[in-house]
């Protein structure tokens, strides 16, 4: 009945106007912090002497997104399903460009239907929309090492109590009810009570899904701070490296939870500025941002080329 209650108040919520008005506020944040120090971003830098920084970058932003998936397989097979095709990352892969389509299910649906045809419709969809909640956790727990900083950083590992087989239905449950329309979308009527005998978790907490979501943020953020050094490079940033993790697991986490933002644009960058505020030069940031983003989506352009290419081939 407490379920019952707490999903019926999170359907009252009209999470969409927020959400929108969220993603616009950061995108007009990180607007105006570029436009107010446009004098001083220089994107121009040694390409013949530090280009190799770039190319790590992106070596790691591909690697955070084969860790990724190989989460994703591990979830899947903690709800119960362990004979799993060995294409499974691949595909994942290879649809993780959808993120970047307005709308912000695009690669939920495909993925869905790919496993609804291995597995069962139950299996596929929450194993799916539970995904995003592995990698909040994990980012959160990475952020945590902010206790240094301040003893509030750790109330960021609270999400971890949910994950585990006594707790994570109700998570469910409350995703559930915030993915109403990609529910309809996807034609499910079923519900999770109806479902809990086709979904049989094998073990109390999923360690091993779990630690690989947290290699996929860290590579994440190796692939940024490679970025921040190529525009730092002067500097010693061995002493940032800590605070800017944690800046950079916060923004990306709170990127991930607003769908509204395609792959978290706008407010990645957004929250970033908020969070650093005067600490590192703003200038230096920003270009960092901005190299960081558009390696990090030509990483994920790259592993999906199979996808976009089979598209159009279909219709011939």
């Amino acid at each position: 009945m407490r379920i019952i209650f707490f999903s019926k108040v999170f359907n009252n919520i009209n999470f969409g106007v927020f959400k929108k008005t969220f993603f616009l506020a950061s995108l007009s944040y990180f607007c105006f912090y570029f436009f107010k120090n446009y004098d001083q971003v220089f994107f121009k830098v040694d390409f013949a002497q530090n280009g190799y920084l770039l190319f790590l970058s992106f070596l790691f932003c591909i690697l955070s997104n084969f860790f990724n998936a190989l989460a994703w397989k591990n979830i899947v097979i903690w709800f119960g399903q362990n004979n799993l095709k060995s294409n499974v990352i691949s595909f994942y892969l290879i649809t993780n460009i959808l993120k970047y389509v307005p709308g912000g299910f695009w690669h939920f649906f495909e993925r869905f239907n790919f496993l609804k045809k291995i597995s069962n419709p139950e299996l596929a969809f929450y194993s799916t929309l539970i995904e995003p909640f592995f990698m909040l956790c994990a980012s959160f727990f990475l952020a945590s090492i902010g206790i240094f900083f301040s003893p509030f950083y750790i109330f960021l590992i609270c999400p971890l109590i949910f994950l585990n087989r006594k707790l994570i239905y109700s998570v469910l449950i409350s995703l559930e009810s915030l993915k109403s329309k990609t529910i309809s979308a996807l034609k499910i009527t079923k519900s999770l009570y109806k479902s809990k005998n086709r979904i049989q978790i094998i073990s109390f907490f999923p360690t091993k899904a779990f630690l690989i979501e947290v290699l996929f943020v860290l590579t994440k953020f190796i692939g940024f701070f490679y970025c921040y050094y190529l525009i730092n490079i002067s500097k010693n940033v061995s002493n940032d490296i800590f605070y800017l993790l944690v800046i950079f697991c916060l923004s990306w986490a709170i990127g991930l939870i607003t769908p509204t933002a395609p792959g978290g644009v706008g407010v990645f960058e957004g929250c970033f500025l908020f969070f650093v505020g005067d600490k590192f030069p703003q200038n230096i940031i920003l270009v960092s941002l901005i190299y960081f983003r558009i390696i990090s989506t030509c990483s994920d352009l790259f592993l999906s080329i199979p996808f976009l290419l089979k598209k159009p081939l279909d219709r011939i």
